[in-house]
Order: C-alpha cells, then sequence, then structure tokens
C-alpha cells in the first residue's frame, strides 16, 4: 500500500500536483481555465488541476479519483499533492480519491494491465503549511478507502466466487483481525430459531443460507446501533424469474451487506464510541424444483405470516427476518437496513441518491445531513400509514408485494416496517440505484462500496445521551 504523509517544503525532483478553482487560477496562463477536472502540464513536473466553481469538498473525491485513474499505468512512484490552504476535511476526500483512482477491477484477468507501482508501494506526500494537523484526516481518508476497496472486491465478484458462506468467512476473518465479535448461524441454527423467511428464500439454491451477525463493543459507549443488510449473493428472481438481459449485475444484490460488512471493520479500526451490531442475512435467490412459489405462505421469525405474491421480492423477506432478529435480541437504540431493494427508487431517484424512508423526523435529518457532508445521498420519501393497505392479504398478515407499477420502494418500506416492532428509531436504505454503478471507471459497473462513508460520519456524530 502507498505510503502518505505530511510535509511542509516542496522539492523539484517529483511531481507536484496544485489545484484551483475559478477564479483563483493563476493570471498569467490565459489557457488554464480551472473548469473542473481539466489539467494542464505546467512542466514535466507540475501538474494544474481544476475545481470549477465553487468546489464542494465532497466532489474531491471523485475529481481525485478519476485524475488518478485516467493516468493510472503511468504515474511516477513519488507524488506530492499541494494541500496549502486547505481544510482536513478536503485533505481526507483528496486522500480518499487518490486510493480509490487505484482500485483494481481485473480481479481474475489472466494477463491484467500493468497499473502503476504507485499505488502499490509509492509515496505520496501532502505539502501544508507548518503546523497544519492533518495526520488524523490522511489515516482516515485512507483507511476508509482501504475497506472501500474491499468491499468492492467483494460486490465484484460473480456469484460462483461468492456464496453467503463467503460473506461469513470474510466476516470471521476481519472480526479476528480487527477485535470484534462475529458470529454466524448456520442453516441448522437458523431452522431451529424460526427463520422461516430467509430459509423459504433459499430453497431453490444449493448454497446454504447464513445469517451473519457482528458485534462490535467499544469499552465506553453511549448508544447501540443495528446496521441490517440485505445479503443476497446472487439474484435470478426465483420463480418469478427476472429477464436475462441484465440478470448477470445481479452478483451486486448483496450491496447491503456490503455497506454493513465494511462499516464495522472500519469503526472497529477507528475506535468509534459507539456500539454497532451488524445483521446480515444471506443467500442466494435461486430456482430449482424446491424453490419458493408464488402464492405459497411463509413464516418468519417475527411469528407473522407472508403471502409470496413475487418471488423477487425476495429481499425484503430475508429482511423482515433480519430486522426482527435485531430488534428482539439487541435492544437497539437506531435501527438502519440497507439493501438494493426495488428498482422502483431508480425510476424515482436514479443513481444520484439513495431513498432514505423512516417516520422519525430527527434520524431522517440526521442520515440526510450526513449523506451531504459526504457526498453519498439520500433523499426521504413518505412512509404514510395510507400505503399500509397496499400489503394486506386476505390470507396471511401481509403480502410481499402489491403487484401495482407504483409506489414500489415506498410499499416495500411499509413492508419492512411490520417487522421492526414499531421501533421508535428505524429507517430504510434503498441503495438500488448508488451500490453498483460508477460507469466512468467501469463502463460494464461495478461495486461502488455506497453506504460506508455515510454511515462512517453519522455514527462519528451522533449525539452523546446522558
Amino acid at each position: 500500500m502507498m505510503q502518505i504523509e505530511q510535509i511542509f517544503h516542496a522539492t523539484d525532483e517529483v511531481l507536484i500536483i496544485h489545484t484551483f478553482a475559478q477564479g483563483s487560477e493563476p493570471e498569467n496562463q490565459s489557457m488554464f481555465k480551472a473548469e473542473k477536472g481539466e489539467m494542464w502540464w505546467f512542466s514535466s513536473r507540475e501538474l494544474w488541476v481544476g475545481l470549477g466553481k465553487e468546489p464542494k469538498i465532497p466532489a474531491m473525491i471523485k475529481l481525485f479519483r478519476s485524475l488518478f485513474f485516467k493516468r493510472k499505468d503511468r504515474w511516477p512512484d513519488q507524488i506530492t499533492l499541494d494541500a496549502r490552504g486547505k481544510s482536513p476535511e478536503w485533505v481526507e476526500n483528496a486522500v480518499n480519491g487518490i486510493m480509490l483512482g487505484g482500485y483494481n477491477l481485473q480481479l481474475y484477468k489472466s494477463e491484467p494491465k500493468p497499473l502503476s507501482s504507485f499505488f502499490e508501494n509509492g509515496t505520496l506526500r501532502i505539502l501544508t503549511e507548518e503546523g497544519a494537523a492533518i495526520s488524523p484526516a490522511i489515516a482516515l481518508g485512507q483507511k476508509t478507502a482501504v475497506v472501500q476497496m474491499r468491499i468492492m472486491d467483494l460486490m465484484n465478484a460473480p456469484g460462483n466466487y461468492k456464496t453467503p458462506e463467503t460473506l461469513a468467512e470474510w466476516a470471521k476473518k476481519s472480526g479476528s483481525e480487527n477485535g470484534y465479535q462475529v458470529t454466524v448461524l448456520d442453516k441448522s441454527k437458523l431452522e431451529k430459531l424460526g427463520m422461516h423467511a430467509l430459509l423459504a428464500v433459499s430453497k431453490g439454491s444449493e448454497a446454504p443460507p447464513v445469517m451473519i451477525i457482528s458485534e462490535y463493543n467499544p469499552e465506553n459507549y453511549t448508544q447501540t446501533v443495528a446496521l441490517v443488510g440485505k445479503g443476497v449473493t446472487f439474484d435470478t428472481g426465483g420463480i418469478s424469474i427476472k429477464s436475462s438481459a441484465n440478470m448477470h449485475l445481479m452478483k451486486s444484490d448483496m450491496g447491503g451487506a456490503g455497506a454493513v460488512l465494511g462499516i464495522v471493520e472500519l469503526a472497529a479500526q477507528l475506535k468509534l464510541p459507539v456500539r454497532i451490531i451488524g445483521v446480515i442475512p444471506s443467500t442466494e435467490n435461486s430456482v430449482d424444483g424446491a424453490a419458493m412459489k408464488p402464492g405459497d405462505v411463509i413464516g418468519s421469525y417475527s411469528g407473522k405470516t407472508i403471502e409470496v405474491i413475487d418471488t423477487d421480492a425476495e429481499g425484503r423477506l430475508i429482511l423482515a427476518d433480519g430486522l426482527s432478529y435485531a430488534v428482539r435480541n439487541f435492544n437497539p437504540d437506531i435501527i438502519i437496513d440497507l439493501a438494493t431493494l426495488t428498482g422502483s427508487v431508480i425510476q424515482t431517484l436514479g443513481y444520484e441518491a439513495a431513498g432514505l424512508f423512516t417516520p422519525n423526523d430527527q434520524l431522517a435529518t440526521d442520515i440526510a445531513r450526513s449523506g451531504d457532508t459526504t457526498g453519498e445521498r439520500v433523499w426521504r420519501l413518505p412512509v404514510w400509514d395510507e400505503y399500509k393497505e397496499e400489503i394486506n392479504s386476505d390470507i396471511a398478515d401481509v403480502k410481499n408485494y402489491h403487484g401495482k407499477p407504483l409506489a414500489g420502494a415506498i410499499v416495500a418500506a411499509k413492508f419492512l416496517e411490520v417487522f421492526t416492532d414499531s421501533h421508535q428509531a428505524w429507517a430504510h436504505l434503498d441503495i438500488a440505484g448508488t451500490a453498483f454503478g460508477d460507469t466512468e471507471f467501469a463502463p460494464g459497473r461495478a461495486g461502488t462500496a455506497y453506504g460506508i462513508r455515510l454511515l462512517r460520519q453519522f455514527l462519528s456524530t451522533l449525539p452523546i445521551r446522558e
């Protein structure tokens, strides 16, 4: 991994990168307009980069990632970034973006294209004024990027390299290395506990389901936050099978699980003063003669019965067991679930924001503020009780799908709410449009590790309860 250090005096021996916002560019260089992403080689050892008009700090991540990605096979081993006059937050985002620019997507190529050794064992020096305290910002940007790239590797792995047990092994190894506890509930344990919804989804697959329980318990904490992540390692849609056109992208249907795995690891590394419980129900959703069928009525850990209208609405089924388990066994102050849940949220918000659903106004405000700060944005959508009738079933307690081409993401959230035991601080994040994209860096689409920075900010700024 590259070394990153702070310096107070630049040398002419290595490449130095200067950044300029529009309006602050050097007056003697009329050809350089400082437009966002513009590059100008002032000399062979000096690169000017434009930041555009009124650059926002979260935008630095993508700007630097794009800059370093485009030349990822040509960077020298030593680079200096001029950060004089910049805030620690600016430095953290710049470091994060630079490291992500070296992310290597060539996971299974027999002859991968070369990558500059800068990203592996080079040195990035951050030039600041004397006395500037940016070491914590450097460490934060670097540690966050490393975890993000580990989760990207998980998300980009295809279904034949990634099963529920793969996620479980990843969690156990991470827990051992970072000092938090991991418990894996295997199929027999799930059967004993009555995790009927998770088990029903798994019936069509040879890969056994698991539920992963990660517990980060700092010595001193004031709040317990439960994070529940959807971990469908591949989703065919089951009997309600998806079209083949984009089914290969369904290796990404564990984006919520990835975010939870990543933030628990990162929180442990950063020693955040919050107790975090990660709950990940994980399975494949496949098709064979034993697979769950439309019209089936299944049970759940909560004791409620569910009429299955559409087997492709499986994520909410496994989350039902995950939410119930988290609420009833850990009594969290806050519970947040993350899931690549609906195409409906993409139709509503596109790929720029995740859907946020919660009846708690303060929780909505805190999550939205964290999203604005990190650039992993969310947009709140309603969970009014008027939508409850959409999940009414004639023969069971609820049904998993209303079968209408409207309000799909909202109805899915109302279904999940049933399994929170009316928890007063529950939020659901539908990350279907944000967890898998990055088309600038992978035209065929790739994992983004969305949610890790958002949750890091949220957990870091939780108010201390007396």
